[in-house]
């Protein structure tokens, strides 16, 4: 329902390209500038800045895409409130989840599902990404939710959410009053490190290669599987570690942890839904739709 020629800007305003915004669209190129041509008449604004084949978005333009992201955001979950009112959900559904999704992220999520979908019995297991993909193998759950994506995997990812690994010490770390790490100094810190399994330690040693630096070169004070103990063990000791963003929030504001840029290192990854392929779950493709709609901020 979402009005074709505002969903032509979105898509042309966030990807900055006309071509790319045609071959998503399934419609010719010559057709996405009539639309926008047609909505810059309406609106006797300019939308786009145009510099030989780059394009830039105008202050009009960037005011409309604050509106399109609303509305886009309105009209799908008009569709999802519309389409579940169509249907009778019903049944139980076993999540499992990599630490730091269950613990920080999924809680929230799975209260405000259940509010919703009152007749589905949801439950959640907790485990390093290993542990989860053995889990759905076996088929004692029917959705997981991992750290990463694995090599040769059969499984069927989904991306769910972004999160951002940062290097966090405790606010009386000798090294929290440097402006900044060069990756050298990490050599000769001590680290508080995840278990092997942990989707957290891949993305971390991928991340360190063109630094250099090798998992096998940082000096490891202890291991510890939980999130939490590791963030008290950093309130009470000269160790750093690498946690995820969504983990730290309360810690960051309350000035108990410090995040310690490092030059040249920066740790992005995803959050992804892990299905066995060929098989269909309603209630977890439910969940997922559910779930990718959520508003975490």
């Amino acid at each position: 329902m979402f009005d074709f020629r505002l969903q032509v800007f979105h898509t042309v305003a966030t990807r900055l390209n006309f071509t790319r915004a045609a071959e998503e669209l399934y419609i010719t190129q010559p057709a996405v500038t009539r639309h926008i041509h047609e909505i810059e008449h309406h609106f006797r604004q300019r939308l786009f800045e145009r510099n030989g084949t780059r394009i830039k978005l105008t202050v009009a333009g960037q005011t409309l895409l604050q509106h399109t992201s609303r509305l886009s955001e309105l009209y799908g979950q008009l569709e999802f409130d519309m389409n579940a009112l169509a249907e009778q959900h019903k049944g139980k559904l076993r999540i499992g989840a990599s630490t730091t999704v269950a613990q920080y992220v999924l809680p929230q999520v799975l209260a405000a599902f259940h509010k919703k979908f009152g007749e589905i019995s949801s439950s959640l297991i907790t485990g390093n990404t290993d542990q989860i993909g053995q889990a759905l193998h076996s088929s004692a759950i029917d959705l997981g939710i991992v750290e990463g994506r694995k090599k040769g995997s059969s499984f069927k990812y989904t991306a769910f959410l972004k999160d951002k690994l940062v290097l966090v010490a405790g606010a009386s770390h000798p090294l929290t009053k440097n402006t900044g790490l060069k990756p050298r100094d990490l050599l000769s810190a001590s680290f508080l490190l995840r278990e092997p399994g942990s989707g957290t330690l891949e993305v971390i040693a991928h991340a360190l290669k063109p630094l250099g630096i090798k998992m096998s070169q940082l000096k490891k004070e202890i291991q510890l599987e939980s999130t939490e103990s590791m963030k008290s063990y950093l309130q009470h000791s000269d160790c750093m570690a690498f946690l995820s963003i969504h983990s730290i929030r309360k810690e960051l504001q309350d000035k108990d942890l410090v995040i310690m840029d490092v030059k040249g290192l920066e740790i992005g990854r995803d959050f992804y839904f892990i299905r066995q392929q060929g098989e269909v779950f309603p209630l977890a493709n439910l969940f997922m739709k559910f779930a990718g709609r959520y508003n975490f901020m």
